[in-house]
């Protein structure tokens, strides 16, 4: 397959990642796809991200994946330029508004990031990932240092983008094109029960779980994540 005729394929991360959260998928689907990972640091607003996304994208139609923060952003986008996505998938990731629990957390975070910003993914550890993969020494290393490259004040951009965010639920029906719904069975910030929703609403959607998986799905279980966009990026376009 020559580079002209490789579909274009753009992924979001979440918060506080970087592209080493989609590393494995970006080397294993370059054979069949120009692959590239957004930069989500510089706005405040999932709006924002969203327009950063569309000006760092290559001209014309691409596909698009985002992992939880990174799929406010994605369904921003199906939003601000639906004809520009050729494909979709939603990982770990809600259609949903935030929660006034959720962002009364978010407030408690970016107060010890302030004080302690090293504290803030140890804080977030837990909840992010299936129990047993706390003990991996890879997975638990790569969440630090993504959280430390991307820093204090991106983080604190990301909170007030999230907190804010809209409810996406009612555009949910107008996405057209081939979209793919992943989530960890142990996901316990996006749950299987969000995903459910989303498939329901979403008329093209396929819904993917993964055993003995947290929320950083792209981490957790790589291969599983790369196959099924790699199904993704393989089925029948709009």
């Amino acid at each position: 397959m020559s580079y002209l005729m490789k579909p274009n394929l753009i992924l979001l991360p979440g918060l506080l990642n970087d592209a080493r959260l989609w590393q494995h998928q970006a080397d294993r689907l370059m054979e069949i796809a120009n692959v590239s990972v957004a930069d989500l640091t510089q706005s405040d607003t999932i709006a924002g991200l969203a327009a950063d996304v569309l000006e760092q994208a290559p001209t014309g139609m691409f596909a698009m994946g985002g992992l939880s923060m990174g799929g406010y952003v994605a369904l921003e986008i199906m939003r601000q330029a639906p004809e520009r996505i050729s494909a979709l998938a939603l990982i770990d990731t809600s259609a949903r508004p935030d929660t006034e629990e959720a962002s009364a957390n978010r407030h408690r975070l970016i107060e010890l990031a302030q004080n302690d910003f090293a504290a803030v993914p140890r804080d977030l550890m837990q909840k992010l990932l299936y129990p047993p993969h706390l003990d991996d020494h890879g997975i638990v290393a790569c969440v630090t240092e993504m959280a430390a490259a991307v820093g204090k004040d991106a983080f604190i951009r990301q909170q007030h983008a999230i907190m804010h965010r809209i409810d996406s639920r009612p555009t949910l029906a107008r996405i057209d094109c081939p979209t793919l719904l992943l989530c960890g069975r142990e996901d316990k910030v996006t749950p299987v029960d969000v995903h459910e929703e989303m498939a329901a609403l979403i008329p093209r959607a396929t819904l993917t779980i993964v055993e003995h998986c947290g929320h950083l799905s792209a981490l957790e279980k790589p291969e599983a994540v790369t196959e099924a966009l790699r199904n993704l990026l393989q089925a029948r376009p709009r």
